[in-house]
């Protein structure tokens, strides 16, 4: 054991002398491995980070929840034209279902609308996020509070005009002040605060921070049923334990006949399950990493060369001090385990270096953006390994080499 203890140390020492005395050549050939290692763990770190993100946004909404509406969440055998001439879904359908549904936990009708300027006496924040709901939006999403409430079932069926606001709308319009019982305008009206959400960050449906939640039933008194710029949605939470295809194909047939939609016609309305979206979303993540591992993959190769190429040169010039390590009486395994330690260790600094710019660049993005990027410990593990299986793969030939070489003949080309 100290034996190998030993070669570690030597072959160590080795390295570091080749990147003192030929430091141009070393780091030129190691550039490979770093840039190889920093591509595949950046992406990874990335991807990992963004599908932490989704996961942690999606984590209050149940993977049953149907959206109901003209649109499809995926690709569809419908054609776009034949799409585009679908009926939006009504509030009369949502009132309809909610009545007809008995394996239906929750509805809400929802309106997906343009951004608003929100004012506040001399204050006003634009692009704001206004989100039309009715009140069992809040069973579904489940939204959490630092103060104040949703709005009641009753405030949204008269459309009343209260709002519950995000952090950031609510710091921005009011910096330090109360925002409970203030008034804020909204489409040319006052809208009374009831409500202030906790602070969440940018989410996959938008950012709630920025938001304003607002009664379903105040846009369709003000804009009727029928604006291009509105798309309405009907959300629905099946209950838990349910046989979700049974459901569907109730949920179908109640909605066809509400319709008067005859046998032969097609669904005029998607049922999007939201499982459905998260399993497009883990494809889209698999192919993102797919495509990392084909980029690294390139430079990790180039990387294999040059480290080759390297110790290739270092047997080369080391030929006489082999010579005389076996004259005294070395074995070829501790020539070869020399030689390939020296390999895994160049390879391991360059895959350091690849692995400590990955994470300066994440602390970097994670200061500048709102959106934290991470560098997992399983990601730090994995692109040590990859830099000494390189290190392993690219020595393997020259350590054979080295191990090989004849004592006598060694000794006598290196004079």
């Amino acid at each position: 054991m100290l034996v190998y203890l030993r070669l570690l140390s030597e072959s160590f020492s080795f390295a570091m002398n080749a990147l003192r005395t030929n430091k141009l050549r070393t780091l030129l050939s190691l550039l490979g491995v770093t840039i190889g290692i920093f591509s595949i763990i950046a992406v990874l770190a990335a991807v990992d980070s963004l599908d932490r993100k989704i996961k942690k946004d999606l984590s209050s909404l149940d993977k049953n929840t149907i959206y109901l509406f003209k649109g499809s969440f995926g690709p569809s055998d419908v054609p776009r034209w034949k799409r585009d001439q679908f009926p939006n879904v009504t509030y009369t359908e949502y009132e309809y279902l909610k009545n007809a549904l008995p394996d239906a936990q929750e509805l809400c009708f929802q309106i997906f609308l343009n951004a608003e300027t929100v004012k506040y006496e001399k204050k006003s924040v634009s692009n704001v996020n206004v989100v039309p709901v009715s009140s069992e939006f809040i069973a579904i999403q489940g939204l959490e509070f630092s103060e104040g409430r949703f709005y009641n079932e009753s405030e949204s069926n008269s459309g009343a005009a209260v709002t519950v606001i995000g952090y950031d709308l609510a710091h921005n319009l009011f910096e330090d002040l109360d925002p409970i019982g203030k008034q804020i305008r909204l489409y040319g009206q006052r809208f009374t605060v009831i409500g202030v959400l906790k602070k969440q960050g940018n989410g996959m449906f938008g950012n709630d921070d920025s938001s304003s939640f607002i009664p379903v039933n105040f846009i369709r008194r003000k804009f009727g049923e029928n604006n291009d710029s509105m798309t309405p949605v009907i959300v629905i939470k099946p209950r838990k334990g349910i046989d979700m295809e049974a459901f569907k194909a109730d949920l179908t047939q109640k909605l066809r006949s509400f319709r008067g939609l005859k046998t032969g016609e097609i669904d005029n309305f998607f049922i999007n399950v939201f499982s459905g979206f998260t399993e497009m979303l883990d494809g889209i993540i698999s192919s993102m990493n797919l495509g990392g591992w084909i980029i690294a993959g390139f430079s990790l190769l180039v990387g294999g060369f040059g480290v080759a190429n390297i110790m290739f040169v270092s047997v080369k010039e080391r030929t006489n001090l082999i010579g005389i390590q076996k004259s005294l009486g070395a074995k070829n395994r501790f020539i070869l385990f020399q030689f390939l330690f020296e390999a895994v260790i160049l390879c391991l600094i360059g895959g350091i270096i690849g692995i400590i710019l990955v994470w300066l660049i994440a602390l970097m993005l994670t200061k500048l953006l709102d959106f934290e990027f991470v560098l997992s410990f399983s990601n730090i593990l994995l692109g040590s390994g990859l830099a000494i299986l390189i290190g392993l793969i690219a020595g393997i030939l020259p350590a054979i080499a080295a191990a090989k070489l004849d004592p006598v003949e060694a000794i006598r080309s290196g004079m």
